[in-house]
């Protein structure tokens, strides 16, 4: 005999009651489907984080008063200087995740199957689901407001829990109900924590911007986004003569026939035709003494203060 009760329109069809859980879910997980699901988040958030990047990009170059188009970066340049980088992330990241997916299985046998129990047990309940993942998506937002403002870890905190409670709380219940809806609560949560990841990064390309104009030296952040520590010694290309007494200029890029460049000791952002200019004695990345700064020019073409 089944347990479900009769519908009264349809006798001998049964009634099967709502449930916020599939049942591949009540029985369990392995790895491959815990591998599936680590898959499931990683994509929105990459795609996400990618697209905040060249936002950071532009911003980055702002500070030296330029846009990414007028140094010659776009997308593909963006993409194909950063080929590296992702190339070592993804070497990170895949015995990484073997290791994450080895500690979980470790965990749960030392306890017995315990953990596994429990995890499913609290992903039975959807009220707990949606509010972590609520939480979560409002903390995500700590990027964006700290880069117009600054904030302590108390206001943070206050932000995320407001946010979260007001915002995605109870979609985030209402989606649990059906698998669509919690396929939709992974691309949601994964898209705001690579977005909110992608606003903490712009943050730090700002303030490594703002350190190589102060500087003269880029950190390695900046470098791994495609930022080229560029050092070059300028020459007239009519007569070869060395321009600005010989002095190392940053190459920032090229674009439309024209050098953009930035001179360390006068704090100035310039351009020059590139058939009327050669590069010689290219460095990069050059090492400084300890204490070097830019500017030293600047302060004495500064007028006198009064007083």
């Amino acid at each position: 005999m089944s347990s479900h009760p009769i519908s009264p329109e349809h006798p001998y069809i049964p009634v099967v009651p709502e449930n916020d859980t599939p049942a591949e879910q009540e029985s369990g997980s392995g790895v491959l489907d815990m591998l599936e699901r680590i898959g499931s988040v990683v994509v929105p958030v990459a795609v996400a984080l990618y697209a905040v990047l060249y936002i950071g990009v532009e911003q980055m170059y702002a500070v030296f008063g330029v846009n990414p188009q007028q140094v010659g970066v776009d997308q593909s340049v963006l993409l194909g200087r950063m080929m590296s980088t992702l190339v070592l992330l993804l070497l990170v990241a895949i015995p990484l995740l073997g290791v994450l997916v080895g500690l979980g299985w470790l965990i749960d046998k030392m306890t017995g199957g315990l953990a596994s129990r429990l995890f499913q047990r609290i992903r039975e309940r959807p009220w707990i689901v949606a509010t972590i993942a609520a939480l979560w998506c409002g903390a995500t937002y700590w990027g964006v407001f700290n880069l117009v403002g600054d904030l302590d870890l108390f206001v943070m905190v206050v932000i995320a829990v407001g946010l979260g409670v007001l915002a995605f709380l109870i979609p985030f219940r209402l989606l649990r109900r059906k698998p669509v809806g919690r396929a939709g609560t992974k691309v949601i949560a994964g898209g705001l924590t690579g977005i909110g990841l992608g606003f903490l990064l712009i943050l730090a390309l700002i303030q490594g911007a703002i350190e190589v104009q102060e500087t003269g030296q880029a950190n390695d952040l900046l470098g791994y986004v495609g930022f080229q520590d560029q050092w070059t010694v300028l020459k007239s290309a009519e007569d070869d003569k060395t321009l600005y007494d010989g002095r190392w200029m940053m190459l920032l890029g090229e674009s439309d026939g024209t050098y953009v460049l930035y001179d360390c000791d006068k704090l100035e952002t310039f351009r020059r035709p590139m058939e009327t200019t050669n590069l010689s004695r290219i460095q990069l990345d050059p090492e400084r003494h300890d204490g070097f700064t830019c500017g030293d020019l600047a302060k004495q073409d500064a007028p006198p203060q009064n007083g």
